[in-house]
């Protein structure tokens, strides 16, 4: 039997860490999809405060993987 899923690309961020934008984006792809069988963390970056050098925003772009249904 062929298995096909549906890959979509989110990009969440936060203030704490870049753990947390994960988490943040595969939360909010939880209220409308379901099924996610696993994401893929492709990217992190961050905006940075120019007078402090300090990290203000996490991002983590994920790309989360889910099932086709069938009707």
């Amino acid at each position: 039997m062929t298995q096909i899923a549906n890959v979509i690309e989110l990009v969440g961020s936060s203030d704490k860490s870049w753990e947390d934008a994960t988490q943040v984006a595969l939360t909010e792809a939880t209220k409308t999809i379901h099924g996610i069988t696993g994401i893929e963390l492709s990217d992190m970056t961050a905006r940075v405060d120019p007078n402090t050098g300090k990290i203000t925003e996490y991002h983590s772009t994920v790309k989360i993987a889910f099932g086709v249904e069938r009707s």
